[in-house]
């Protein structure tokens, strides 16, 4: 594919705004439409980034012929739905992070997509922010492997609010979201699949209806485990902070930033194109729709993730 890909964006929240930002740093690429629930902010948001169509359905931008692909940052529990009505329609998709919050629908958006044989993409960010690449080359190399890694994801969250701190229409999921991240990446880094998978979880809080506290362990098959630790209750430094220790250092990556165990600063500006990791999520998803080839994170990649976050829920409802 030559031409100029046009791309429908849905969600024109915070994490929406993001995509916007990434991809007007790509060449070859055009918003040509912006989907949001509430038309007035949508309208506003569409002027400042200058896309000429709006709407509160998918369903019309998904009639638009000349629509290529969707980017979905939705509310996660219409994720799937959304993916496969992209599919359905022979639009190229990536969808935010997570996929589905079941089994059952993540399952079914990697048949339908491998039916279609479209290019059909997750967020998995972890994979593409520089400090995670920079250690998965490491790893390509030979020159590190992967002994333990401790993950701390950690928000206050006692209200239903946003990364923007604004109101939320819809609940958050400390297992079928932020669980997603790490769970994948360590299969991913480790490259070996999860063999072995353990959670408990804190009290149900009353209003929000889900746990506000989690702790995870993992394994792999060949042997390096996980601990991961969720909270939605943390009233301090805020965010996801990965310690990789290994068989040949020890790397503390925060977001798109790495240091040492020592807390020196590894220089990781030259190991892609740009240092915003969803900007590189974004380049991925189109090279792989011009390229014609599946994408690093496709549906297919990350749904063995899924699995594991339903065979936790599983023991979590026991």
């Amino acid at each position: 594919m030559s031409k100029t890909i046009k791309v429908a964006l849905a969600g024109a929240g915070a994490f929406g705004i993001k995509h916007l930002d990434g991809i007007k740093n790509i060449d070859g690429v055009e918003v040509v439409s912006l989907i949001s629930r509430d038309l007035e902010k949508t309208k506003e948001t569409a002027d400042k980034y200058g896309i000429k169509h709006i709407t509160t359905d998918l369903a019309d931008s998904l009639a638009l012929p000349e629509v290529d692909a969707v980017i979905l940052c939705t509310p996660t529990q219409m994720h799937a739905a959304q993916s496969l009505a992209c599919l359905r329609a022979g639009k190229h998709v990536q969808v935010e992070i997570p996929l589905a919050d079941s089994w059952k629908d993540a399952a079914e958006v990697a048949q339908v997509a491998s039916e279609k044989g479209l290019v059909a993409m997750c967020g998995h960010t972890r994979r593409f922010n520089p400090s995670h690449q920079w250690v998965h080359n490491k790893i390509k190399a030979g020159e590190f492997n992967i002994q333990q890694m401790d993950v701390q994801t950690y928000f206050f969250r006692r209200t239903n609010m946003n990364a923007l701190g604004q109101a939320r229409s819809w609940t958050d999921h400390l297992l079928w979201h932020h669980a997603a991240h790490t769970v994948d990446l360590f299969a991913y880094q480790a490259g070996s699949p999860i063999v072995k998978a353990n959670a408990v979880q804190g009290p149900i809080h009353p209003a929000l209806g889900i746990a506000m506290d989690m702790s995870i362990q993992l394994q792999t098959a060949n042997g390096a485990i996980c601990t991961l630790s969720l909270s939605f209750n943390n009233d301090g430094p805020l965010g996801t902070y990965f310690r990789y220790i290994g068989d040949t250092g020890t790397y503390l990556a925060r977001y798109d930033d790495l240091y040492t165990g020592k807390e020196e600063k590894i220089d990781v500006s030259n190991v892609a194109v740009s240092m915003n990791g969803i900007e590189l999520q974004d380049r991925e998803f189109f090279a792989a729709i011009k390229e014609g080839r599946e994408p690093n994170s496709s549906v297919a990649q990350v749904l063995p993730c899924y699995k594991v976050l339903h065979d936790l829920e599983q023991q979590l409802n026991a």
